[in-house]
């Protein structure tokens, strides 16, 4: 009798804001543990995604998160931080995969197995749609503690993005610690 294979869907939340850090989550499901509901993060409503949180991280063989700070995004670039939070979260898995699947068109370098891209794979694969709610879900509490720490740049609202009510808070305190450095309209406001 095969083995079935072990295929990890990675995707991440959090590559366009001006604050935070890029999260990315990997998640190996159980074929024989469906869960149902699973899409891209982005079309679920928040409560959706936190019903769904608790039974990926339950019913998945394993899953995982990684993240890159907004310091590693500023020394390495955004795609190279988020590649590294990729790497991170299938560390974080205690486990290597038969193969990858990552949401979008890049592959980042130094994975432990074959994984290949797959442009709106977060609408297709149940895998890569578990690992992006997983992602936006801690991403998301994340903002929310930052936002107890700097309440004035209203974190918890915007996560980060890059809104009107951000744009005015940045002109007004300029940036926390927790903005990239390297994002033009963080920058211009540091000036």
């Amino acid at each position: 009798m095969s083995k079935a294979k072990l295929i990890c869907g990675i995707d991440e939340a959090g590559r366009g804001p001006w604050a935070g850090p890029v999260t990315a989550g990997a998640v190996i499901l159980d074929a024989g543990r469906p869960i149902a509901g699973l899409t891209d993060s982005k079309k679920l409503s928040e409560a959706k995604r936190l019903e769904l949180e608790p039974q990926i991280m339950a019913q998945s063989l394993a899953w995982g998160l990684g993240w890159a700070t907004p310091e590693e995004i500023d020394t390495l670039n955004i795609r190279q931080a988020n590649h590294l939070a990729m790497r991170r979260a299938v560390a974080a898995l205690g486990r290597v995969p038969d193969a990858i699947i990552i949401d979008g068109n890049d592959v980042p370098e130094g994975l432990p197995c074959p994984a290949r891209a797959i442009v709106k794979g977060d609408l297709t694969e149940p895998a890569i749609s578990a690992a992006s709610i997983l992602a936006k879900t801690a991403r998301d509490r994340r903002m929310a503690e930052l936002d107890l720490q700097y309440p004035d740049y209203g974190f918890a609202q915007h996560k980060g993005y890059g809104t009107k009510v951000h744009a005015e808070a940045l002109t007004r305190l300029g940036p926390c610690p927790e903005h990239r450095q390297s994002f033009k309209p963080v920058r211009l406001a540091a000036r």
